[in-house]
Formats: structure tokens, C-alpha cells, sequence
């Protein structure tokens, strides 16, 4: 069977999932600097500081900001590569035409763990949808032609 559709949007899908895993990775590079770089820290305390509400208090609010946010992006980042895992166990499915529905949830996991509602989730929900829809063709239907069949698009189930 063709599954054409499923490769093309699982292929995307991976692209863009990987891409936004290098861009988590900057952005804790990014996080990282700028906890650890002290004359950073200190610039950055120097300006808020030039506010006179600002107080210490605040600044380690900031800080600690900061780490919960650091952590938060740990954890998207380590489910979107279990969810480039995933996509890529899926399309190896589909590419051998070995198991449409199991790629099919690989594919809805993957895009659960890439972010609920990001575009790469949507072109995996598409790409799952495809895989439990999509009917082969009876070789039976083909080669002795079923009456039931009248070729006008739909062929029962």
C-alpha cells in the first residue's frame, strides 16, 4: 500500500521536532550563561537594581525564576527527543508496510510528547489518522472484481 501521505508528515514532522530541540538547547545554554557568568549577573543586578521598588528580595525571585524555567525547558526537551524516537519507530513501520496501527500510536504518543497543540503534533495527529483509516485493497477485490464494487470511490468494508 501506498503510505505516501503518513512518510511525507512523519518526515516533517521529525525536521521540525529536531530543530526545536537545538533551539531548547540553546535556549539552557542561553539560561546557563546567564546564572553562571558573573559579570553578567552583575550587569543584569546593576540594572534592575537602577529601579528604586527593586529590591533584593525581588532579584532572587528572578533568580529563582530562572532555575524553575531551566528545569521546565529540561523536561520539554527530553520529551521532544522521546518524541523524535517515537516518530522515527513510526515511519520505520510504515516504510516496511509493516504495522499501520502501531505507527499510527507511535505517532499520536510522539505528538502528545512533541506539545499537545505545536505544528509537528498536528502533522503526526494527520499522519496517526492516516494510518488507522487508510484501507488496503483486497487482492481478492482486484483480481476477480467484487459486484459490490462500482469504482465510484468507496468500496465497502
Amino acid at each position: 500500500m501506498n503510505r505516501t501521505a503518513e512518510k511525507v508528515l512523519s518526515i516533517i514532522a521529525v525536521i521540525m521536532t529536531t530543530i526545536g530541540v537545538v533551539f531548547g538547547f540553546l535556549g539552557m545554554a542561553l539560561i546557563n550563561l546567564m546564572k553562571n557568568d558573573p559579570t553578567f549577573k552583575q550587569e543584569f543586578e546593576m540594572e534592575m537594581m537602577a529601579d528604586p521598588a527593586m529590591t533584593q528580595a525581588d532579584m532572587d525571585a528572578i533568580y529563582s525564576v530562572f532555575s524553575v524555567m531551566g528545569g521546565f525547558i529540561w523536561l520539554i526537551i527530553i520529551g521532544m527527543i522521546i518524541s523524535v524516537v517515537l516518530n522515527i519507530v513510526g515511519i520505520v513501520n510504515i516504510w516496511k508496510n509493516k504495522n499501520a496501527k502501531l505507527a499510527g500510536i507511535m505517532f499520536i504518543i510522539a505528538g502528545v510528547l512533541g506539545g499537545i497543540v505545536s505544528l509537528p503534533s498536528i502533522l503526526l495527529y494527520v499522519a496517526a489518522i492516516l494510518c488507522f483509516t487508510k484501507k488496503p485493497t483486497l487482492l481478492d477485490d482486484v483480481q476477480h472484481g467484487d459486484q459490490s464494487y462500482d469504482g465510484d470511490g468507496m468500496r465497502p468494508l
